[in-house]
């Protein structure tokens, strides 16, 4: 890769949405949150559960609202929320909680009729608007694993909800160019074919973005997943132009060493039950001086603790991601961007792109892009 691609690609990504009013952004995905944390507040406070001068165990709170089991860190992270904001409160002694503060139904509502204006000015579609509405309507179902997140998020099994969530929106944009930018460089400066291992491909909104891009190009594309609901969807819209196969990334894996040239991860690596582990063995697929891609939420909030992490709740048997790596003890998903690139380095990569810098208004977003090589001394 040439001294000149990360502030390339760094163009590039900026270019994708030069339209875009940035210094907007934030304040969006603040009426997202705000939407979010008060549907929380009115989700516990249901039942007189908080009345004065009542103080719960977490563990009890859980009983009373009969959340699921494999919800139960998602109610965690709520309280540690609603306690951070100020709405709730904690005996630093007993760990009890109490005093959560009553929001009324019209305070709520006001703030989640702001939640399509915040999702149109992040550039979601309409579809994902819905979706967050609906999944703050179902909120107490939700907890308790009477209706799941998946039935929301893909309506009769259509995908274009999901879309929204991963490729038709302002950051994802950005994001998904400056991976094909980066893939693009390494067509360049790698004997072909360039062998592409995809990793929890979903429902391809990064694919459609860098296959379309690669196609006058010399590419071996492995479109992967752990669901072969998607590996389907993934042979019907793109064809056999691509090679698709089940790949978790949790399951040690037989592939020959050395057998990728560029290992795409994105909003995949998460769900690691040990990161460290995982982006090993991912080090072991790639080639000498190989290049992993990596797009990953640094940062948790609160809209997608009312939605998208219903996704991450493990099925029974099934271990927490996060369980036993930097991540453990505290039911959080996500690994800070500084987290992030002290995992890369730890495993023996060499980080070279990191976007968006700390000081751009997208970094509010909470969504990164990493590049790392495996071997800086054969970098081109």
């Amino acid at each position: 890769m040439p001294a000149d691609t990360p502030a390339r690609v760094a163009r590039s990504a900026a270019a994708a949405i030069h339209e875009v009013d940035t210094a907007a952004l934030p304040g969006f995905m603040r009426q997202l949150d705000h939407a979010a944390l008060l549907a929380m507040a009115r989700t516990l406070g249901r039942n007189g559960l908080f009345r004065p001068g009542v103080r719960h165990r977490w563990d009890q709170i859980a009983d009373r609202l009969r959340v699921a089991p494999r919800h139960r860190w998602i109610l965690r992270r709520w309280l540690t929320a609603l306690q951070d904001e100020g709405l709730l409160r904690r005996d630093d002694t007993t760990g009890f909680l109490h005093d959560l503060r009553a929001v009324p139904r019209t305070e709520a509502a006001e703030a989640t009729a702001l939640v399509d204006e915040a999702a149109r000015g992040l550039g979601y579609p309409p579809e994902m608007a819905r979706f967050f509405r609906s999944a703050i309507d179902q909120l107490p179902r939700l907890l308790r694993d009477e209706v799941s997140v998946q039935a929301l998020l893909f309506p009769d099994g259509d995908l274009t909800t999901a879309e929204g969530a991963y490729k038709d929106n302002v950051i994802n944009h950005y994001l998904n160019t400056a991976a094909v930018e980066l893939l693009r460089a390494e067509c360049r400066h790698v004997r072909a074919p360039l062998r592409v291992l995809e990793l929890g491909a979903g429902v391809g909104g990064t694919t459609a973005a860098v296959v379309p891009a690669l196609a006058q190009e010399s590419v071996d594309y492995l479109y992967t997943d752990v669901s072969q609901f998607f590996l389907d969807a993934g042979r019907q819209r793109f064809g056999d132009r691509l090679r698709y196969g089940i790949f978790d990334i949790n399951i040690p894996t037989p592939a020959q060493p050395g057998s990728a040239d560029v290992v795409l991860a994105a909003n995949v690596l998460h769900n690691s039950v040990h990161i460290g582990h995982a982006l090993a063995r991912l080090r072991e697929l790639l080639s000498p001086s190989g290049l992993l891609v990596v797009i990953e939420s640094c940062r948790e909030h609160y809209q997608a603790m009312t939605s998208m992490q219903f996704l991450m709740s493990p099925r029974d048997g099934e271990p927490q991601p996060g369980a036993t790596d930097v991540r453990a003890g505290t039911d959080r998903i996500f690994l800070t961007r500084d987290e992030w690139l002290a995992e890369l380095i730890a495993t023996g990569f060499t980080p070279l792109v990191d976007l968006p810098e700390p000081n751009d208004p997208l970094a509010a977003l909470g969504q990164h892009i990493f590049a790392a090589r495996t071997d800086e001394l054969e970098q081109l």
